[in-house]
């Protein structure tokens, strides 16, 4: 059942959210921390704070980062929210 939430949650974030990772924080930090309370604030903090350090986008950064860890340290649930943070821009720019 996480699974199908999580993925739903990126999705909808992928989906609507433009203007960048910084853009999509608050949406996420309202799903992950304030509604599912999958994260306490401050773990969504540091997985914030890491998703900046690293290489790469920050929001598939943090997508795999609040998968693995919303999901007790499953990669499938580090995959399926990078995937779907990444797949509605996948299609839209497909369709185009």
């Amino acid at each position: 059942m996480i699974y199908c939430l999580l993925f739903w949650e990126f999705a909808k974030v992928g989906l609507f959210c433009v203007g960048g990772g910084y853009a999509s924080m608050p949406l996420i930090e309202a799903s992950v921390v304030d509604t599912y309370h999958w994260l306490t604030l401050s773990e969504f903090v540091d997985i914030f704070t890491i998703s900046q350090m690293t290489p790469g986008p920050i929001i598939i950064n943090c997508a795999t980062y609040i998968g693995y860890t919303a999901t007790g340290g499953s990669i499938l649930g580090s995959l399926l929210a990078t995937v779907a943070v990444s797949l509605p821009a996948i299609i839209i720019m497909t369709l185009i």
